[in-house]
């Protein structure tokens, strides 16, 4: 045997020792892993809300629950008290902590097979926020006007936890995929719901209890959305509809014809972005453009029912003293969705219409002279552009130029209407019991003071459907956590829309009727936001006020205060030699105007229903009202309307009258 061959045998014998060692380890480590995989399984899990930062619910029962192995033993130690549990056959497992008072920060340590330990626990008061998109609005959308309550924000024991948008058509959830509790400090308090934010505050600045808010909505969305399906029980086609919705195959098809149709709605492609030059580059020489207003709809102004693309440019002159800054541009509201284009470069952009429009301008973008801004607009349906009354300006530091006036235009697309076109398809947000099953069915467990809720404007037209749908809401959510008669605070809709300077019908008016009804249940109050709305905006800017009226609300149903928590409302009436007179509750320290004037927005009407204003005035504690050419008045009407143009009856302790009826 040569050397070299000596060499090569036993290089190979070791090689061959080595494999099998090896595979050896390989088959060791391959167990192992499958033991750490059985083991890493069995592990306590907690759902989102149970975590790090939680606010818990003082002077009641606290479930605290989560999963984990068959049979495994949990012991769970919190604020001197242990608690030992076992998990169920599916692997559930829950134990209640005893009531405890207000305080923390406390700790917690949940042990099973693993150990988990959680910090910065506070006890205190926590309320569940849900509805549509004026309880999403956050504080970052309103920046501008609450800059300084921004800036202030230190309230480590006022926390936020925001629930994503999730629907379920099919079945109820036990958790979330994310979410975390955030303390309001200036950075995270831009992320809370602006209208809890304030209510929390006038809580906590009064009380001084820890206050935990759970922000559970949607915009756009529907009441039936949010109850669940045993509380939609006596509403049949509501109920079909669930039924349906069950069947995969008929939501996929649905799903699948809204792709298809909205795929085929234009027949045509945006010249502005398909050309050589695309109409927002610096190069691109304008011909054919035509005059137009910003602010303004482009039908009010001799373009007649294009839905589309609609361009907008203007040269800008910018002094040198706003260059080299960050800067802003304020385009108030778009309808619908629209693209910023300054010098050639897109600065921001917003899909649809309600968002106001705030976008940072990079240092360096704006230079000294002439500057090309260049505005796409898409719209839909409806009167597109842009809407009055709002902010449109450029401005750095103090330095501030006016963007509204003048502007050229250019239609870049028209879309043809598709014969027979309806939209189609399906919104999952919009189905009954989706957003409860995906975003309310999670929080049941969680211990809570009550609830507030603002939404309707997505069921507008249905008022009647909606005054039972809400009461069926609030059955349906005390039922389902099962701690009682919670307190049921809601937000009556705000005015909104054009004004009418004549008495008229009003879908809006009818809704906050519905709502009116509502406090027919124990334990509920509504706030008036007849006066703190704008025409223009389904959004209005003013949540500071919602919020705090909300609070004075839950100091009365869940706090001890005897003040005054509500305006007045409609309670009787009588007539008297031709006139009506009303009786209210809710007078506090007795009724007036607002403004020292007399009282408006009365109308009257007689048999065939024919309303004129009427005469009101203020005798007591009630309203006297008439109109000396209705003999025999039989209806009367208090800011009826969308949008009423005065409404200025409040009592005295500064909260306004509920809009009302009498005789329908």
């Amino acid at each position: 045997m040569s050397k070299d061959w000596g060499v090569a045998y036993q290089y190979n014998t070791k090689m061959k020792i080595f494999r099998k060692i090896s595979i050896c380890k390989s088959l060791f480590f391959l167990v192992l892993s499958s033991t750490c995989i059985v083991f890493v399984t069995a592990q306590v899990k907690l759902p989102r809300l149970v975590r790090d930062s939680m606010i818990l619910q003082r002077d009641t029962n606290v479930k605290i629950w989560g999963w984990a192995s068959n049979g495994e033993k949990i012991i769970v130690h919190f604020n001197n008290q242990i608690h030992k549990t076992k998990t169920s056959k599916d692997g559930r497992w829950s134990i209640l902590l005893s009531p405890m008072k207000a305080g923390g920060p406390y700790s917690m340590v949940i042990s099973g097979r693993n150990k988990i330990l959680l910090r910065e626990i506070l006890i205190g008061d926590v309320w569940m926020c849900s509805g549509q998109s004026n309880m999403v609005h956050q504080m970052e959308l309103h920046n501008i006007r609450y800059s300084a309550e921004i800036s202030n924000a230190n309230y480590p024991e006022i926390r936020h936890f925001f629930i994503p948008t999730m629907t379920d058509l099919q079945r109820k959830r036990n958790d979330f995929s994310t979410g975390y509790w955030k303390s309001a400090n200036p950075e995270n308090v831009r992320q809370f719901s602006a209208i809890a934010y304030f209510f929390a505050k006038k809580i906590y600045e009064k009380y001084h209890i820890p206050i935990g808010l759970i922000n559970a909505s949607v915009g756009g969305t529907p009441i039936e959305a949010w109850t669940s399906e045993e509380g939609l029980k006596d509403f049949s086609s509501v109920m079909n509809i669930i039924q349906k919705n069950k069947d995969t195959a008929i939501v996929n098809n649905a799903f699948r014809n809204g792709v298809a149709n909205n795929s085929g709605r234009s027949l045509q492609k945006d010249e502005g972005m398909i050309g050589l030059k695309k109409w927002y580059d610096v190069s691109y020489i304008p011909k054919g453009w035509q005059n137009i207003n910003i602010p303004g709809y482009w039908e009010d102004q001799g373009i007649k029912d294009l839905n589309g693309v609609v361009w907008y440019r203007k040269v800008i002159e910018v002094p040198s003293s706003m260059t080299g800054l960050n800067a802003k541009v304020f385009l108030g509201r778009i309808v619908d969705a629209d693209a910023l284009y300054i010098n050639g470069n897109l600065v921001g952009n917003t899909t649809y219409q309600y968002p106001q429009r705030r976008y940072q301008v990079p240092a360096g973008l704006l230079k000294s002279g002439k500057n090309i801004f260049v505005i796409r607009v898409t719209n839909t349906a409806g009167k597109g552009g842009f809407v009055p009354n709002k902010p449109y300006c450029l401005f750095t530091g103090k330095d501030t130029l006016d963007l509204k006036g003048e502007w050229q235009y250019k239609v870049g697309e028209v879309y043809i209407p598709r014969s027979g076109f309806s939209g189609g398809g399906m919104s999952a947000q919009s189905q009954p019991a989706a957003l409860y099953n995906a975003m309310v069915s999670p929080i049941i467990n969680y211990a809570i003071k009550g609830f507030l809720w603002y939404q309707g404007e997505s069921n507008a037209g249905k008022a009647e459907e909606y005054s039972k749908l809400q009461p069926a809401l609030i059955a349906d959510w005390r039922d389902k956590w099962n701690l009682g008669n919670l307190p049921f605070l809601f937000v009556q809709l705000p005015n909104y829309m054009d004004a009418n300077y004549l008495p008229s019908e009003s879908q809006w008016a009818e809704l906050r009727e519905s709502q009116l009804k509502s406090l027919s249940i124990p334990n509920t109050a509504m706030v008036v936001a007849i006066d703190l709305g704008e025409w223009n905006d389904i959004h209005p800017d003013n949540k500071k006020d919602v919020g705090e009226r909300l609070a004075l609300a839950a100091e009365k149903l869940s706090y001890g205060n005897n003040n005054e928590y509500a305006g007045p409302i409609y309670e009787s009436s009588k007539m008297v030699d031709n006139k009506i007179t009303i009786s209210f509750k809710h007078v506090g320290s007795g009724l007036t105007t607002n403004d020292g004037e007399g009282l408006s927005e009365f109308a009257i009407a007689g048999a065939n229903k024919k309303f004129v204003w009427a005469k009101a005035i203020i005798v007591g504690d009630k309203i006297v009202v008439w109109n000396d050419d209705i003999p025999n008045p039989v209806y009367v009407r208090y800011a009826w309307a969308d949008n009423p143009v005065h409404p200025n009856f409040y009592n005295k302790d500064g909260l306004p009258a509920s809009p009302f009826r009498i005789g329908e």
